[in-house]
């Protein structure tokens, strides 16, 4: 009988809080990748978390705005948000449901609160397209949280927004071209959660809730919320719960080690490239 070998455990390599910004018409979020603190995690441009009971910091919500070149995943924790766009889709995502984009060639589209009091909390990522994607047709798909399959662990309940868990089971939420994991983990007090995750795979846990030890250079840590910690390489992402448990999220995805240029609403390969779009943008071709 063979004996399964052991998986390498990743380590953090860096644990950063994020910066306070706004975005749109004033919404007030922190942004924990694509800032000055943190830098793209290829295949990852940017991931904000906003937060608040305050309708003033969000009540502005996103008006029209372009993109061209990547792909945006909304996951709402509170509140409702409405989508539309130029190309005939629309939708609203609310508590637990996940909204992805791809903008492709080329779209405006807006993100509006569908509330004007109570907490409004949730996630978004851009997602880098390869250069042979960039160009694309725009798409845009919902997924409510009913259709996202939970594992329940010892002591940790998952929730499988993209990728596969140890049920087999899959997250509806697609990223072929970086083949990517997303989910949300809920750790009672003292409890671990791991994952195995492809090796050649960028990694990283948002611990957005409570708080956690994860393995490092120097033994485990404990870190408190809001957090990124950024994982070394290896094949098992590990975290475990403080004494108030947690909340996290694990990502994961294969970069595509391409040149980025990118401007505002717009991530191209080259330089000429954004200034097409812009050119596109402004002649209407969107």
């Amino acid at each position: 009988m063979s004996v399964k070998q052991e998986l390498r455990t990743r380590k953090v390599v860096a644990v950063t809080h994020g910066e306070a910004t706004s975005d749109g018409a004033g919404v007030k979020m922190t942004r924990l990748i694509g800032s000055g603190a943190q830098p793209p995690l290829d295949p990852f441009l940017m991931l904000d978390f906003f937060g608040s009971e305050r309708a003033g910091d969000y009540i502005g919500g996103f008006p029209d705005h372009p993109h061209r070149g990547f792909e945006t995943v909304t996951y709402m924790l509170a509140g409702r948000m409405r989508h539309s766009d130029n190309h005939g889709h629309s939708g609203v995502i609310e508590a637990g449901d996940v909204q992805w984009m791809k903008a492709g060639r080329g779209l405006i589209h807006s993100e509006m609160p569908e509330q004007d009091h109570g907490l409004m909390r949730g996630f978004q990522l851009w997602i880098n397209l390869p250069a042979a994607e960039k160009m694309s047709s725009p798409a845009y798909q919902e997924f409510k949280a009913a259709r996202m399959p939970v594992e329940e662990r010892d002591g940790a309940r998952v929730k499988l927004i993209a990728g596969a868990g140890i049920s087999g089971e899959v997250g509806p939420v697609r990223a072929p071209h970086v083949d990517a994991v997303y989910f949300d983990i809920e750790l009672a007090p003292g409890a671990r959660f791991r994952q195995e995750t492809p090796p050649d795979h960028q990694a990283f846990f948002v611990l957005y809730e409570g708080s956690g030890f994860a393995p490092g250079a120097a033994g485990e840590n404990e870190i408190d919320s809001l957090a990124l910690l950024t994982l070394g390489p290896g094949e098992e992402a590990v975290l475990t719960a403080g004494t108030r448990g947690a909340r996290a999220l694990l990502l994961a995805g294969r970069p595509l080690r391409e040149p980025i240029a990118w401007s505002g609403p717009f991530v191209m390969n080259s330089r000429e490239e954004l200034i097409q779009a812009y050119e596109d943008y402004r002649a209407g071709r969107f």
